[in-house]
């Protein structure tokens, strides 16, 4: 597993306890240990959120600075081919 793959799998363990503790605190919303936990799981998820597209690029279309398909020309633009 290169370093890439092992960011993104850390990503991805973070962005499920998260959801995890999400659902928790649906339930048990005066869980106050809970609650500052799913804080500290936001922020090291933002920072790897942040280390990941510095270093690879946007994770979600919305990471990035628009669809890059959007900015090429579309097949019926291209003249003379």
């Amino acid at each position: 597993m290169n370093k890439r793959e092992k960011l993104l799998k850390s990503v991805s363990q973070v962005q499920f306890a998260l959801w995890e503790l999400h659902l928790y605190l649906n339930t048990h919303p005066a869980d106050m240990e809970a609650a500052a936990l799913h804080s500290q799981y936001e922020q090291k998820l933002k920072k790897l959120c942040d280390e990941y597209e510095d270093k690879y690029g946007p994770l979600t279309p919305a990471a990035g600075e628009g669809a890059e398909w959007l900015k090429n020309p579309w097949p019926w633009d291209i003249e003379g081919e």
